[in-house]
């Protein structure tokens, strides 16, 4: 078997690759291994929405301007039947393909000194002082960053993420009435549903359509609501259908030497499904953790130290969100949402940073609803 590693993460996406960053950051000295059942680049359904909080964050791990070559995009509209807003959003986001945005971060965690191997990770067991995967490698510490339906999740004894959203995602050529900006449409007919337009910047469009319940979806009904709110987006190329395990205002993470982040450890915005925030956040603090317990000679605190890390920094944030999803089940807070949002740019900065980054629900976001709900 050799000797064990220090780091063994399995799954390469941006929590992997962060995860790697994080812990060479703290330690460039540790040995880190990085497991992916795919070569890269690969592709992989999603919003393809970069925020600055994410690029701020990879800068810190040592992979500034990884994506100064994307346009920025700076203009958020939103629609609830004919309520619209559409105002510019406090910072910059980027609209970047997965096949190039997880390319560039596990090429940094390499260059950064981790070392990256394609497998398929079967199996998973805690034996002593060590990890053992596959029964051939050893880690001190091992992070799932294995996506939605992770195997290091399931090891580790933390449930399944009950509630789940369904979402579809292609690309279309860019119409001029979508340039430069991104566009979301809240179904009208379907509570917490919504089609979207995000300008790559570069003649295409990420297009798609996200259902926070899956009874009765599938493609055709996905496709079929995409065309209906952003006609024509329903021509696009490249379909892609992804699950997306959602948060709840508790965040499970044991003691010991499995360590969750990502999508594995159950981190998707309730109320937007933005995950790749808290993708790489969480793999960034599962890096350092291991890092950390790692240098005392004490993995078995890795679990604890993530815990109390992920908490502080998200745990507010996560109880917020769950409250905000709920309410914005209610059609009429929804459209007070998208009312107040328009009336006030400082509501509409406010609910951004809590669908893209790490906001709350702040006072003048829960004054502004109120006065939208009432005074119509």
């Amino acid at each position: 078997m050799g000797d064990a590693w220090d780091l063994i993460v399995v799954g390469a996406g941006p929590a992997g690759a962060a995860t790697a960053l994080g812990a060479l950051s703290a330690d460039p000295r540790l040995r880190v291994l990085i497991l992916d059942r795919a070569a890269f680049p690969r592709d992989k359904a999603c919003g393809d929405g970069v925020s600055p909080d994410v690029t701020d964050m990879l800068a810190v791990l040592g992979a500034p301007g990884l994506l100064d070559d994307w346009a920025p995009v700076r203009r958020l509209e939103l629609s609830h039947g004919e309520r619209r807003v559409s105002r510019p959003m406090r910072r910059s986001v980027r609209v970047v393909p997965r096949t190039v945005l997880d390319h560039r971060l596990l090429t940094a965690a390499v260059d950064a000194g981790a070392r990256f191997e394609q497998r398929r990770v079967r199996a998973v067991r805690p034996r002593g002082d060590v990890v053992i995967v596959d029964d051939d490698l050893a880690g001190r510490v091992v992070v799932g960053a294995d996506g939605a339906y992770s195997v290091v999740r399931r090891v580790a004894g933390v449930p399944a993420v009950r509630r789940r959203a369904l979402a579809l995602r292609g690309y279309v050529v860019t119409p001029p009435k979508w340039s430069g900006r991104q566009v979301i449409a809240f179904d009208p007919e379907h509570r917490q549903a919504y089609a979207w337009c995000f300008d790559r910047g570069d003649g295409l469009a990420n297009v798609g359509y996200g259902a926070f319940h899956t009874d009765g979806v599938s493609r055709a009904v996905l496709l079929r609501q995409l065309g209906e709110l952003l006609p024509g987006a329903d021509g696009g190329t490249d379909w892609r259908g992804h699950h997306l395990p959602l948060s709840s205002w508790r965040w499970p993470q044991p003691d010991g030497q499995l360590l969750l982040a990502g999508d594995a450890a159950g981190l998707i915005n309730p109320m937007t499904g933005e995950g790749l925030h808290y993708a790489v956040a969480t793999g960034a603090l599962a890096g350092r953790a291991a890092a950390a317990a790692v240098t005392a000679r004490r993995p078995e605190t890795a679990g604890a130290r993530h815990r109390m890390a992920v908490r502080a920094l998200l745990g507010r944030h996560l109880r917020h969100t769950a409250t905000a999803a709920r309410l914005s089940a209610v059609p009429a807070v929804l459209m007070a949402g998208v009312t107040a949002a328009d009336r006030d740019q400082h509501v509409f900065d406010d609910l951004v940073d809590l669908g893209l980054g790490q906001g709350r629900l702040t006072r003048r976001v829960l004054v502004g609803l109120a006065r939208a709900l009432t005074v119509r």
